[in-house]
């Protein structure tokens, strides 16, 4: 057997029979693994190949769009282009600007068409065909979910972007997957507060829900976190990811007896039902004696543009928001509106950060090598990246950072200010404990 065609199990082996003989094996030094195979090692090449699975096409490819731009922003300063961005802010951190470990980084793209199937089939392209030592993007949880099963199985990184679903680091967690975003259960945990000081404690409450893991896990945290308020769910109704025209899931409502609607869709679906729900005379209404109120449990300032005047007064979460005053959020905001001429989104911050944070890793673990990389991003705490003091839970890879209560802005000074930050809640507010949604991350080695 040729050393080229050996399988880690093999490599193992071997080295275990090697230090039985009394020498050291040589997976214990230093980058040993850099001349033994594992999935996509650069070895000796100058280059080391990243891979963006983006939404270019259907409900999310808005954010998708956002995501690419700063996938490409990463790889430019992780090379020493540009103003370095959040390289300059970011601590501890041990990134040089000459590429991941001196190699100079390439990327591919691939569109996930916001369906798992296709985001499943460009990645496994990406790694067999492209060689990617790490890829990332996406932003929806059943894509997230999908192709992070794909990286253990091929024994690839993957930086999760843009997933809110609790199954991402709950009963679908994996041990090649991280998430950077917050997810449903931080977003109840966040908004409870501010709805019973604004809404009171007795409301009526309609939910949509988008039918995919996201949308359902939305939905649970949410009607947790209300029914603890002592609000009612009337009811909640799935509806089809990119369903375009929701006016017979919004037509029921007007009927109901509910005097809230609580909008469970992201991206585009959320544009097209906000849009039909205050065209249907919702936000007019009143109902019970109270002022008839649309909540949206997860923001982001793309869909934001797409409501427009919709959106107005109109309660939800965020992971990050470009108006934050923090240094990293500014270096970023800066470094991205220099490259494209407007401030940068959720997806793209949440993406950003993430490429830089693997990059980071490698360097901290002197290799390529999955698990050495896998074990330096496990409980890793940094800062200067936006939303405090932030923590890649080692039981479970959730970040754990500020999460943002925001409304649609009354009075936007320009076309980008559309959402006002209500309430910065604290990191301590919103954790659990890793247990309570299951799951297993699985081994190092696959």
């Amino acid at each position: 057997m040729s050393d080229n065609n050996w399988s880690r199990r093999d490599v193992l082996k071997a080295s275990v029979a090697f230090a039985a003989a009394g020498a050291a094996p040589m997976f214990f030094t230093k980058d040993a693994w850099a001349a033994k195979n594992f999935m996509n090692n650069p070895g000796s090449s100058s280059t080391v190949t990243l891979g963006f699975n983006v939404p270019q096409t259907g409900a999310y490819a808005d954010e998708g769009a956002d995501e690419l731009r700063a996938f490409k922003l990463a790889v430019k300063h992780l090379n020493g282009e540009g103003d370095s961005g959040m390289m300059n802010t970011m601590k501890p951190s041990v990134l040089k600007g000459n590429g991941i470990l001196g190699k100079k980084v390439t990327y591919v793209t691939g569109d996930t068409q916001t369906k798992s199937d296709a985001a499943r089939a460009s990645a496994k392209r990406m790694i067999e065909k492209d060689g990617v030592i790490m890829f990332s993007g996406g932003s929806s949880s059943g894509v997230a979910i999908a192709v992070q099963g794909l990286a253990q199985e091929m024994g690839v990184v993957f930086m999760a972007g843009l997933t809110h679903s609790n199954d991402t680091t709950g009963k679908d967690k994996r041990r090649y997957g991280f998430r950077h975003f917050f997810n449903a259960k931080m977003s109840g945990s966040a908004l409870g507060p501010v709805l019973k000081e604004r809404m009171g404690t007795d409301r009526n409450a309609y939910h949509l829900t988008a039918d995919y893991t996201w949308g359902w896990t939305q939905e649970q945290s949410i009607k947790e976190t209300t029914e603890n308020l002592g609000w009612n769910t009337a009811k909640a109704v799935k509806t089809p990811v990119g369903a375009g025209d929701f006016s017979q899931y919004i037509t029921p409502i007007l009927n109901s007896g509910a005097d809230t609607l609580i909008l469970n869709h992201y991206g585009k679906d959320m544009i097209n039902s906000l849009t039909q729900a205050v065209q249907f005379g919702l936000r007019d209404k009143q109902v019970n004696g109270k002022d008839f109120q649309i909540i949206v449990p997860l923001y982001s300032r793309l869909m934001a543009q797409g409501a427009g005047e919709n959106l107005k007064g109109i309660l939800g979460t965020t992971n990050w928001n470009w108006a934050l005053s923090d240094h990293g959020s500014q270096a970023f905001v800066k470094s991205f509106g220099n490259e494209y001429g407007f401030p940068p989104s959720q997806a793209a911050h949440t993406c950003y950060v993430q490429t830089l944070l693997y990059a980071n890793a490698c360097e901290m673990a002197g290799t390529f090598y999955p698990p050495e990389v896998i074990k330096q991003l496990e409980g890793f705490k940094f800062d200067g990246m936006g939303n405090g003091k932030t923590e890649y839970r080692a039981a479970d890879h959730q970040c754990f950072k500020d999460v943002l209560v925001v409304e649609g802005n009354q009075n936007p000074s320009s076309q980008f200010d559309l959402l006002k930050i209500v309430k910065e809640v604290p990191r301590s507010q919103v954790e659990y404990d890793a247990s309570i949604f299951g799951g297993n991350l699985g081994p190092y080695e696959v």
